[in-house]
């Protein structure tokens, strides 16, 4: 398990670890049942607060990425990709939405968002 803090992005830190984990269990990196640094050993690594650290566990947990055991620690759930992928796909309709709704105010073509929209894939490493 790698994460990395970046003081200086605009996110707050429970939300990169948040984040990182959570692309790391999509992608295949942490499998099904792997146990997760415990939170007071994570924060200690990462040198931040146990509370952000459980933030971070907490909406994780929330969204059904991780489960908690009593007195054993953290895993990582067991992960239905398809819904994962819906889910996702639910987010980026809706990102496209407003897109479109911004291009309509300021008066941008959709050529030209679909300009931009190929940029950003391009850029994208």
């Amino acid at each position: 398990m790698n994460i990395i803090i970046d003081n200086k992005s605009g996110k707050p830190i429970y939300e990169q670890i948040y984040t990182q984990l959570k692309e790391q269990i999509i992608g295949g990196d942490l499998e099904a049942d792997a146990p997760l640094p415990s939170i007071r050993s994570l924060a200690k690594d990462l040198r931040i607060s146990v509370i952000t650290t459980k933030r971070a566990y907490d909406e994780l947990e929330k969204e059904g990425f991780i489960y908690t055991v009593a007195a054993k620690g953290c895993f990582v759930a067991a992960m239905n990709l398809e819904l994962v992928k819906e889910q996702n796909l639910q987010k980026i309709e809706e990102h496209l939405r407003e897109v479109v709704r911004l291009a309509e105010i300021s008066g941008v073509e959709k050529t030209d968002v679909e300009k931009m929209l190929q940029l950003v894939y391009e850029e994208n490493p």
